[in-house]
């Protein structure tokens, strides 16, 4: 095990386009660490810098205190798992696994012994002598995760694992790797666009977007405190709500207002906007902080129901309040409500975000 630190770590392709910018992140020795964003963000490039796949522009690549940039992939010490198996057809489950060793040329007691611990740690044993055409999908990316495992490296890389299978055995895959993980304690880099993924898996965050770091933290801390609007609305499901408001003050108290919307601020938030009275914000409030309910006038409002979606264990709300669109998740599945109905929605005003609309960041 080792920890890996990547400082102001660049990607530049000949033809000048910039993938990754300048990523500082430190990885502690046993970490578990994802790297998140939208398709072409630069996470799985940033993930090939450390596995030696692409070259490093700028910066420099540490792995366990040693300098890699000019390292093979082989000499790192690292190994991957892809969203392929890649697994050989013609090799059991067994064969599969062990051949990283074999090609280290490792003896053959060691082999057997590192491919039944490792069968083991998987609930792969009783497969080891079938073929992968005969194994489910997630057996299949198991087996291609004890053929890292076998080789006891310093890190795993994982690109994008669990994307090839369905919704169910994805959850299940995720609890599967996250106590593997927590066994082993190997310093991991996991690479995914779910958020889901992210929130559940990692002890740290890693958002990224334009190849630019936007906010390392904890799952909650990201949650409870996003940095700006991206991350904001990249991290939950459903996205954050983004209203544009106006700071106005009405004696003692702020109220932010939009044409239909006027909501009373707490004291705390209060001092935090004193300074941009008269001025436009945009609010951000989190589709699970609002509620049905006759809450006080001045952190609730009325609304029309647009878009109505029953999911069973929950209703999701798309409303229109003035030139507001919003949409609330939680709702009780037994409230009787249709399309076109009028309702009252309620606001927990401590669970309210503002940005600035020019630079996009947090207003603290």
């Amino acid at each position: 095990m080792a920890e890996i630190v990547l400082d102001k770590v660049t990607k530049r392709y000949p033809d000048g386009a910039l993938a990754v910018s300048e990523v500082n992140i430190e990885i502690a020795d046993g970490e578990f660490v994802i790297l998140v964003g939208p398709s072409g963000c630069g996470k799985s490039t940033t993930l090939n810098m450390i596995a030696g796949l692409e070259d490093i522009t700028g910066g420099e690549l540490r792995i366990g205190g040693q300098r890699m940039n000019e390292r093979a992939p082989k000499d790192r010490d690292i190994a991957m798992v892809f969203q392929s198996y890649a697994l050989y057809p013609h090799m059991t489950v067994r064969e599969n696994m062990a051949f990283p060793l074999r090609l280290a040329k490792v003896d053959s007691a060691t082999v057997r012994a590192k491919v039944e611990e490792a069968a083991q740690i998987l609930d792969l044993t009783p497969h080891l002598d079938r073929k992968p055409a005969n194994l489910s999908g997630g057996q299949r990316q198991r087996v291609a995760m004890g053929r890292a495992i076998v080789r006891s490296p310093k890190a795993f890389l994982m690109d994008e694992p669990l994307s090839n299978l369905d919704a169910k055995l994805r959850g299940q895959m995720r609890t599967s790797v996250s106590r593997l993980q927590k066994q082993m304690g190997t310093t991991t880099v996991y690479v995914t666009h779910d958020q889901t993924e992210a929130m559940t898996l990692g002890d740290r965050v890693v958002v990224l977007r334009g190849g630019l770091v936007q906010q390392v933290g904890a799952p909650q801390f990201l949650y409870d405190h996003p940095a700006n609007l991206f991350v904001a609305g990249f991290i939950g499901a459903p996205s954050m709500n983004f209203l544009a408001v106006t700071i106005r003050a009405e004696g003692a108290t702020l109220l932010a207002e939009a044409p239909g919307l006027r909501l009373g601020l707490p004291p705390a938030i209060g001092q935090t906007l004193a300074g941009r009275r008269d001025q436009r914000v945009t609010l951000g409030v989190r589709p699970e902080h609002l509620s049905l309910g006759n809450g006080a006038l001045q952190c609730s409002f009325e609304a029309n129901v647009e878009v109505l979606e029953q999911l069973g264990s929950e209703i999701v709300l798309e409303v229109r309040a003035g030139d507001a669109s919003l949409t609330v998740a939680r709702i009780d599945p037994q409230a009787r409500l249709v399309a076109g109905d009028r309702l009252r929605l309620c606001v927990q005003p401590e669970r309210l975000h503002f940005f600035d609309p020019s630079t996009e960041q947090a207003i603290r």
